[in-house]
């Protein structure tokens, strides 16, 4: 039978009307059939019309239900006990005591994240260490504003948050390596467990001022990876509608640095509408019912923040027990073996004179 259409199956000429006619009715009738197995087989395997074929999705084994013993509890390190020094450079995005405990990120319900942070200090004594780096020097630059958002919430979960300053690191070159904003910042991602990048979108990529962050940022000082095996989020602002280019090109950025970049982002479109005036910290009145002033607003935006920031925390938690095995690679394995081969070669070479070992003698 020879089709021509699959909803046409053309029997093939006879010379015979009759038998013209019977083979017709046959050849339609196997099509007919074929038509009803197929959709039959299609409804069943994709569930009558499932384009995203949920009917095969794995069944989570567990369920994380809000914990109210730890749903809105603070990790955050008290200022008794903070390192005054630290606090003061790096630390811009903290509010007073009696703000950061109305405000928007202490009613977030966070149980999980909590707990595991909790067990993960008991486990080893020791905070996760976050490095938060924005791209913009404006003097309201939402880039920054979004990080220092970002930052409260990993300073809630309990984490040590640093956020560098870009403003006085000079335009890469290969000079000025010793230049102290270049190595304080090498300094930190060397420090670090993971990092947030929070970047405009300029002429549709990533600015300047956080490119060349990341530019004076080495794949490797001598033995040392600065990067290598953290974890990284990755967020962007934008000035009119939603974009995903610089996001994209964040985590391109994190892969060609080794980092383990997770799966969510953030992008927030038409930033300069997202967040609240700025306030005079003088007003106590003002400043504490604005919340310290230039909050992010309540909208789905915001949430896709908490959102990066929590699962930040969580896979950084998995994969800093690990850090050591991830950064463990045959092909380093394998140079190490022929450079100590090579060693040794020349160690025997050198005890020998007209092929014969001099300390064997």
């Amino acid at each position: 039978m020879k089709v021509t259409s699959c909803f046409r199956p053309i029997a093939p000429t006879t010379s015979g009307g009759l038998f013209s006619t019977y083979v017709r009715r046959t050849a339609n009738f196997a099509w007919g059939k074929y038509l009803q197995n197929t959709v039959r087989m299609s409804s069943t395997s994709n569930n009558r019309g499932d384009l995203n074929n949920n009917s095969v999705l794995r069944k989570p084994v567990q369920e994380f239900l809000p914990d109210p013993a730890w749903a809105h509890r603070s990790l955050a390190v008290p200022e008794k006990h903070d390192d005054g020094d630290v606090r003061a450079q790096y630390r811009p995005f903290l509010l007073t005591q009696d703000v950061a405990d109305e405000d928007w990120i202490s009613k977030l319900e966070l149980s999980t994240a909590v707990r595991m942070a909790s067990a993960e200090f008991e486990r080893t004594g020791e905070r996760l260490k976050i490095l938060v780096l924005y791209g913009s020097m404006r003097g309201r630059s939402y880039s920054q504003l979004l990080s220092y958002e970002g930052s409260r919430i990993l300073w809630r979960l309990g984490c040590d948050v640093r956020v560098y300053t870009p403003s006085g690191l000079p335009i890469k070159d290969d000079v000025q390596h010793d230049h102290p904003k270049v190595q304080e910042l090498r300094e930190l991602s060397k420090w670090s467990d993971g990092h947030v990048w929070v970047c405009p979108e300029q002429h549709g990529t990533i600015t300047a001022v956080f490119k060349n962050q990341i530019d004076w940022i080495p794949l490797s000082t001598g033995s040392v990876r600065p990067t290598q095996g953290r974890t990284l989020a990755i967020a962007q602002v934008n000035g009119g509608s939603q974009s995903f280019n610089t996001v994209n090109q964040l985590r391109q950025l994190g892969r060609w640095m080794r980092m383990f970049t997770i799966p969510n982002q953030s992008s927030v479109p038409m930033a300069y509408k997202q967040f609240t005036d700025a306030v005079d910290k003088n007003d106590e009145n003002v400043y504490r019912q604005a919340e310290g002033g230039s909050r992010m607003m309540p909208s789905g935006n915001r949430d896709r923040l908490v959102d990066c920031m929590e699962e930040l925390v969580k896979y950084t938690i998995l994969m800093r027990q690990h850090f050591d095995l991830f950064n463990d690679r045959f092909s380093e394995r394998e140079d190490k073996r022929r450079k100590e081969e090579e060693a040794r070669k020349k160690a025997e070479e050198s005890d020998s004179v007209n092929g014969v070992n001099v300390k064997s003698m």
